[in-house]
């Protein structure tokens, strides 16, 4: 059972690795649920030991993107490759939630080399079955999905769901709200492939002065590796 924690500062990755993450997922802005990685993130990543996955979002907001994010997500794929690392997280929607295959298929080929993980993208299509077949069309290597839902406990049956549909193709992994205290609840309902968690450790104040001018949080969290050390033990039980 693999555990990926997800990353958006320095001090996170090093915290992701040093508890025991099997993989790493890059982002910036994990409060606006994840975008691409900045250069400095993406070599330091590249030097951890542990494989990492870049995001490749170009922007806040929707999954529905124009050419000029195409344009750009294709250029993010290239630099991630350049620096590296050992693959890609993609995902792209229709205006009705479902997936946007051929995109998706652009993403991919461009990608070929990488490993691929589609987003949480799939969490918006009216279809899990659809879209999971779909996703095996493609070639990705994984699903990271909550269900559909706010998080992973509560999206299990469309998690379930997915896992049945796959079949092994490809992996599916759990991810949204997932804890040490939580996961075997979910494992005991779905066994699936791999779980994904920020593994976020208590809350730190943020500098009153930034806050006030709107630069930061009042409070923000990041990657506690004795969280992700208390991850892997349980998982070690499964």
């Amino acid at each position: 059972m693999k555990l990926e924690v997800c990353v958006a500062d320095p001090q996170s990755l090093v915290a992701a690795v040093a508890g025991g993450a099997d993989r790493i997922e890059l982002c910036s802005a994990l409060e606006l649920g994840g975008l691409t990685p900045s250069p400095g993130m993406i070599a330091l990543a590249a030097t951890s030991g542990v494989p990492a996955y870049a995001m490749v979002r170009p922007r806040s907001g929707d999954f529905v993107f124009d050419q000029a994010d195409t344009d750009a997500m294709l250029r993010d794929i290239d630099a991630i490759r350049a620096a590296g690392l050992a693959g890609v997280v993609i995902g792209a929607s229709r205006p009705d939630g479902a997936l946007d295959l051929p995109l998706l298929g652009r993403l991919v080929a461009h990608a070929r080399g990488l490993g691929t993980t589609l987003h949480r993208a799939i969490d918006l299509v009216p279809d899990f079955a659809e879209a999971t077949e779909a996703a095996v069309s493609l070639g990705v290597e994984r699903i990271l999905t909550s269900g559909g839902a706010p998080t992973a406990i509560e999206g299990l049956g469309q998690i379930a769901l997915a896992h049945a549909t796959a079949r092994g193709r490809l992996a599916i992994m759990a991810g949204s709200g997932l804890r040490p205290d939580n996961v075997d609840r979910l494992l005991d309902a779905v066994p699936v492939d791999e779980v994904h968690s920020s593994c976020a450790g208590s809350e730190m104040l943020s500098a009153p002065g930034a806050v006030r001018l709107g630069f930061a949080a009042a409070v923000r969290r990041g990657t506690d590796s004795a969280v992700v050390a208390a991850f892997r033990t349980v998982l070690a039980r499964r």
